[in-house]
């Protein structure tokens, strides 16, 4: 995904050089070490094999985590200067700096498991993840912060699906992340490729979806869609994993539906 202004300023992409609402000198760090470690870029590649390849669904791999990595920092940094407060990290006696890299990490891996299974793939997940961050949080941690930052990364990872409860609003974050890769058919729900069922009419309206800081939420969400069946894909997507996220108070989601006119608003989703 590249790093333009238009997307920086539409909440769709966090750019390091930018100016942050947390310290963020050991979050760019790790995101180097990722970018450019080679296993898991491999990962990242083959974990769309069975998800795509064999399942038929739509994608899962490298910009997929792109997407919701990006996002996921977006909607952090804008909680974080609205003076909305992490619990996992301090709860961990860990510093403020460690929300930020709790967040890209579990963005960064939470569909691992997909290498081994589309079905349950969060569970999968886990154990992955694990031996990854075993390599990358001693490049940046000592000891005991490992075992404390893998705890909450892992709790996140598992939590991006709504099986799970998130305990901290770090994995809220990471959750909310996930559903916001919706635009043009990229959807997290299932759908029939060059089928006319719902799922697959709804996530075809989804046209851009920007993050920016709101009048009476901290954040608002706006989804432009070309057709009002967009509404159903918000509402069944979105809405289920804002649901128990811990942030459920701090995030507003305003639906536009894109005429010849102008925009009309369609829905507004008070969550």
């Amino acid at each position: 995904m590249s790093d333009t202004e238009s997307d920086t300023g539409n909440g769709r992409v966090y750019s390091p050089k930018g100016e942050h609402a947390f310290p963020d000198e050991k979050l760019n760090a790790v995101l180097e070490f990722v970018e450019n470690d080679p296993e898991i870029q491999t990962y990242l590649e083959a974990q769309n094999v069975n998800a795509v390849d064999r399942k038929g669904y739509n994608d899962h791999g490298v910009k997929h985590i792109k997407i919701v990595r990006h996002r996921a920092l977006c909607l952090y940094d804008l909680l974080k200067r609205a003076g909305v407060e992490f619990n996992g990290a301090k709860q961990q006696g860990l510093d403020e700096e460690d929300e930020a890299v709790i967040v890209a990490l579990a963005a960064t891996l939470h569909d691992i498991g997909h290498v081994v299974h589309r079905d349950n793939h969060s569970y999968y997940s886990i154990p992955l993840a694990s031996d990854e961050l075993d390599r990358i949080l001693p490049e940046f941690y000592t000891k005991p912060e490992c075992v404390r930052v893998k705890g909450e990364v892992l709790h996140a990872i598992l939590c991006h699906h709504t099986e799970e409860i998130p305990l901290t609003k770090e994995a809220g974050v990471v959750r909310v992340a996930d559903a916001l890769d919706m635009e043009s058919g990229r959807s997290r729900m299932p759908y029939e490729r060059g089928g006319r069922g719902i799922n697959t009419i709804s996530s075809q309206a989804i046209e851009s979806v920007s993050l920016s800081s709101g009048e009476d939420h901290p954040v608002l969400v706006e989804i432009e869609m070309n057709s009002a069946a967009g509404v159903y894909q918000v509402d069944n997507l979105l809405k289920a994993k804002l649901q128990d996220s811990m942030l459920e108070h701090e995030i507003r989601i305003v639906a536009i539906q894109s005429t010849s006119n102008g925009d009309e608003l369609v829905e507004r989703i008070e969550l």
